[in-house]
């Protein structure tokens, strides 16, 4: 049976029903700008978590619980969220950061804990597809591009450029998924536009800048929103774990370069720090933190 983007966004939309906008959902504002936390999905990670990031000692362990008690399970079980970001500018429009893992069938449903929300969060939201403007993609990992486009190949924001940086497109391996799966889509409808280095997008009520974040992955890029006097990093997988907030040179077992993504970590939280900025998680169970 063919994929259509009504029926699954109808199908996802509907899973929600009626349901109030839950607590994690509250959004951050910088200014006239809202940022709006939408988790796709949340549940156990196929790795345990002294294995995702070995040589973390019994201290700094006990600290992240402290900091995201709701990531811990038994038996050194990892249970991430999946986090979006929707940033929201007086009249509507919206820049989408990332998409999560995507419905049944895309490249994250092999490993991810359920397949994702999104269509029903940004129908909860009060957001509708065509209001989306932008889609800015941190990284090219299956768990941050799934409702980019649908299994057919249909992008699933029609009406939104689809930001990368063009480093991290002309990195991916000749048989990486993401390339047939989500790069070659959007190229060919004419709507991937690949971007080099430090990009400043402005707009009615503030400015968003992509911030390149390398390490994770080699085009890794992160987001600084800034509407008014409380600015806001989304922080895309320079951090995945609270493990990496109180002791951050803790590397993580699937960065690209540790060494790169320590420094990318230490810079974006110092600026963090010295701005006074929140910090927008996408697998942390808090999606906002502050660094002291």
């Amino acid at each position: 049976m063919r994929v259509s983007r009504r029926n699954v966004l109808r199908g996802s939309t509907a899973a929600l029903g009626a349901v109030a906008l839950p607590a994690w959902a509250v959004p951050r504002r910088s200014g006239a700008l809202q940022v709006l936390p939408l988790l796709d999905a949340a549940g156990p990670f196929p790795l345990p978590a002294h294995q995702a990031f070995p040589g973390v000692d019994d201290g700094d362990w006990a600290r992240a619980e402290r900091v995201d008690p709701g990531a811990f399970g038994p038996d050194d079980v990892w249970r991430p969220a999946f986090r979006c970001f929707a940033v929201r500018r007086p009249g509507g429009r919206v820049t989408l950061v990332d998409t999560g893992v995507g419905p049944a069938g895309s490249p994250a449903s092999g490993w991810a804990p359920t397949p994702g929300e999104l269509p029903a969060r940004l129908a909860r939201a009060g957001i509708g597809i065509t209001d989306v403007e932008a889609v800015v993609l941190t990284h090219l990992h299956s768990d941050h591009y799934g409702w980019s486009v649908l299994p057919d190949g249909a992008p699933v924001f029609p009406a939104a450029r689809y930001l990368v940086q063009r480093v991290e497109v002309s990195g991916l391996p000749a048989d990486d998924p993401a390339r047939s799966y989500v790069v070659e889509p959007l190229r060919g409808a004419g709507l991937l536009a690949e971007v080099d280095g430090r990009c400043r997008v402005r707009g009615r009520g503030g400015a968003l800048t992509l911030v390149p974040t390398p390490g994770h992955t080699p085009g890794h890029q992160s987001v600084l929103v800034e509407g008014g006097r409380e600015e806001v990093w989304i922080t895309g997988d320079v951090l995945v774990h609270a493990v990496q907030l109180v002791a951050p040179g803790t590397a993580y077992r699937y960065e690209a370069d540790p060494g790169q993504a320590r420094r990318s970590r230490l810079a974006l939280l110092a600026s963090a720090r010295r701005r006074r900025a929140s910090l927008a998680t996408c697998h942390l169970h808090r999606p906002f933190v502050t660094v002291g």
